[in-house]
Formats: structure tokens, C-alpha cells, sequence
């Protein structure tokens, strides 16, 4: 086993201890191989996108279920290609489901921790000049981020806000956060 598989095999490990840099690190690995079999399948950027989120969110939810012997980003894109099977379904039937109470009631079990260090340094950025980088994102992720930092919402307010399950919620910000970072650097 080399090093790369090595620090991913401990990553993974990190993420079923429940992790955040782990969950970071998995997101920011396996985010462009899983959005890319999506836009190959919809060619559609927004829905390769959402559905790229939603299967972010259900493997980081199902993490425990992961076996080692399997390769993770095979795992991730049967995650993907299941979710997007579901809403072709979904569409044909013309099906809206909704999330039941006791599958909420577990989401909200989800710590919602204060505001990370990474966090406070975004708040505290000259707020000019972040308003026009977040300007150059998405409609969705400037929506959460705007939810998260300026009028200070917890995950569980912003997916009630949103009607959104909390770790969809948490998989955008990370998104929008990584994104707003690129921005930012790529600005300097």
C-alpha cells in the first residue's frame, strides 16, 4: 500500500471518528471526480452539482457503512449514480418525498459546533471587498454562506430556512467556503 492510499485509509478512519478535517479532506479529494460523472450523466452544471452535493451528504451520513476492501471513490460514485437514479424516478412519477420526522430528528442530532477558527477569519474579512467575491458564486452558495456568517444562523436554523436536510446544509458550506477561498486567493 503506497503513502496516498495510506493517507486515505486514515482519513477515511478520521471520518468515522467523526472528524471534520477528515470530512474536509474526503470532500475536497473526491469533489471533482464525483461532479464530473454527474455532469457526464445530466449535463446539466447545476443539477451535476446539486446531485454531487446530496451524495456527498448521504456517504458522509453513512460513513460507518464504508468497507475498506472497496475503493472509496467507487463508493462515492455508486452513492452518486443511486442518487441520480432516485430523482430520474422521482421526476417520471412526478413524486415530491420529504424527509420524515424521525429521519429530522436524527439530523438535528448532528453537533452544531461554534464557529471554527476558519470561520471567524471569514466573518472577520474587510466585508467590502468579501461581498464582491461572494458576488462571484452561485446564487446557492452565496445564500448559505450569507445565512451562516452574516445573519448567523445554526445548521439547523438554516435547514429549516432552507427546507434542506442539516447535512446537505454542512456540504454546501464546506463547498461555498472552499470556493470563497479560491476567489479570495486567486484576487490578491
Amino acid at each position: 500500500m503506497n503513502t496516498e492510499n495510506n493517507i486515505l485509509s486514515d482519513q477515511i478512519k478520521n471520518a468515522k471518528e467523526g472528524k471534520q478535517t477528515a470530512f474536509n479532506y474526503l470532500l475536497h479529494t473526491f469533489w471533482n471526480d464525483v461532479y464530473r460523472f454527474q455532469l457526464q450523466r445530466t449535463h446539466n452544471e447545476y443539477e451535476a452539482e446539486d446531485i454531487t452535493i446530496q451524495s456527498f451528504s448521504k456517504a458522509f451520513d453513512h460513513i460507518q457503512t464504508f468497507k475498506e476492501e472497496y475503493t472509496f471513490k467507487t463508493w462515492l460514485i455508486q452513492i452518486s449514480k443511486n442518487i441520480h437514479i432516485d430523482l430520474l424516478r422521482k421526476k417520471k412519477a412526478s413524486i415530491h418525498s420529504q424527509t420524515t420526522n424521525e429521519v429530522d430528528h436524527l439530523a438535528y442530532k448532528i453537533a452544531d459546533d461554534n464557529p471554527s477558527p476558519e470561520d471567524k477569519l471569514i466573518t472577520e474579512q474587510n466585508l467590502a471587498q468579501l461581498l464582491r467575491y461572494l458576488k462571484q458564486l452561485k446564487p446557492h452558495y452565496q445564500e448559505v454562506l450569507n445565512l451562516r456568517y452574516f445573519q448567523e444562523l445554526s445548521y439547523k436554523e438554516i435547514s429549516k430556512k432552507l427546507d434542506t436536510p442539516m447535512s446537505t446544509v454542512k456540504v454546501k458550506l464546506l463547498r461555498a467556503k472552499k470556493l470563497l477561498a479560491e476567489i479570495i486567493i486567486t484576487n490578491r
